[in-house]
């Protein structure tokens, strides 16, 4: 058996914790590995990596951890490690991967990779150069839902796609008389926060992965609540963007164009089946997924509806859908991830999402806020190293 230790840093933070330590990790770890196709095991062990000493050794005694640090350069110059995993903030993540990089480790991390498409080009450059295995967390394509959704799509369900769209988000309270979901420096702009910067790079591989390259951007990008209440209760001024609303004008792999639009926002009220939803329609079907359900109606199957505004609506449209069955195991989304990641680096080969799908993804948000900004449709030009 082959056993990688992974420092994981910025395990305190919701994320790193929740996904990729408890949920992800541990998980891979008390199983006693991951089983590889020739039927060799590899098992993990976690190094956790942080600022806050008491936080650190509170969680590796809670998990039965052994190693822990608060120092990141020592971990990363440490040659017993074999992997750098970054789930910290996004203006210090540049630094710590491309330091993991030139000291020849591994390195898996939480998106985006950077503020800056320069920076997160200079990433995908220097992942090339070190030949190291790099992977970028691209969950929502692990999803149940959309893994259904990508099914149909490979089996040829839709005939020629025409559309997609997105909805995603619910409301996030201001903090002033229920505390926040989501932490103050989301809404921060000079922090790193912002609806756009967040999502967009997620949308860029979502519509990569289920539909074929994104071609050009159409977005606004709105500060819908200008002031919100922080962590100690005190106001202040939200300064990045809390929903984006964007078209995207995609090229299938057979050359079809397809127009999918997203609508991201943390103040909007959730009135559909999940968090997040893609609806599909082509010419010989639809299909809606969210996170886990996917349904579907076929064109033989598509009822006629007649629009009457003066009579009430007598048939439930919901009902006309069947479900898409799994027909698999379909686990959770960030550890189906990290073991097809584990699988990489012990064959030594490229994870196939990258440093560089990443940095098309910052180069979407980039692009969308320009857009916003502008007023104007802006084309996605290639990214080459």
């Amino acid at each position: 058996m082959t056993t990688l230790r992974i420092a994981m840093n910025g395990i305190t933070g919701r994320m790193g914790y929740r996904q990729h330590l408890v949920r992800s990790i541990l998980p891979i770890r008390d199983a006693g590995g991951v089983e590889l196709p020739d039927g060799s095991r590899v098992q993990v062990e976690p190094i956790l990596v942080g600022r806050n000493e008491a936080k650190l050794r509170e969680l590796a005694e809670l998990h039965g951890v052994e190693h822990w640090t608060t120092d990141l350069d020592g971990i990363i110059a440490d040659p017993t490690v074999d992997i750098v995993f970054d789930a910290s903030m996004t203006s210090l993540r540049p630094a710590t991967l491309a330091k993991a990089m030139r000291a020849g480790k591994h390195i898996f991390t939480e998106k985006p990779t950077a503020e800056t498409l320069e920076d997160a080009v200079e990433l995908a450059r220097l992942g090339e150069e070190s030949g190291v295995t790099a992977g970028v967390v691209h969950d929502k394509l692990y999803l149940p839902g959309l893994v259904k959704l990508r099914r149909l799509v490979d089996e040829g369900f839709f005939g020629r796609i025409l559309s997609m769209r997105g909805e995603f988000g619910y409301w996030v309270f201001e903090g002033d008389v229920q505390a926040a979901q989501r932490p103050s420096w989301n809404y921060r702009k000079e922090d790193g926060g912002g609806m756009t910067v967040d999502m967009f790079c997620h949308w860029n591989y979502v519509l990569e992965g289920i539909l074929g390259s994104v071609e050009s951007v159409t977005a606004k990008a709105v500060t819908h609540i200008p002031t919100r209440w922080d962590e100690k209760g005190q106001p202040y001024e939200a300064t990045a963007d809390d929903a984006a609303y964007g078209i995207f004008e995609v090229r299938t792999p057979d050359g079809d164009p397809v127009i999918a639009q997203i609508n991201s926002s943390w103040a909007v009220r959730v009135y559909r089946d999940e968090l997040v939803e893609f609806q599909i329609d082509g010419t010989h079907g639809s299909a809606v997924a969210g996170l886990n359900k996917c349904v579907a109606q076929q064109r033989g199957h598509t009822p006629k509806p007649v629009w009457n505004p003066d009579l009430p609506v007598t048939e439930s449209f919901r009902d006309q859908w069947l479900e898409v069955p799994a027909n698999a195991d379909l686990d959770n989304g960030f550890k189906l991830q990290w073991e097809e990641f584990l699988g990489d680096v012990v064959a030594g080969r490229p994870h196939r999402y990258g440093l560089l799908s990443a940095a098309r993804g910052v180069q979407l948000a980039e692009l969308g806020l320009q857009s916003s900004a502008e007023g104007r449709r802006l084309e996605i030009p290639e990214i080459t190293l």
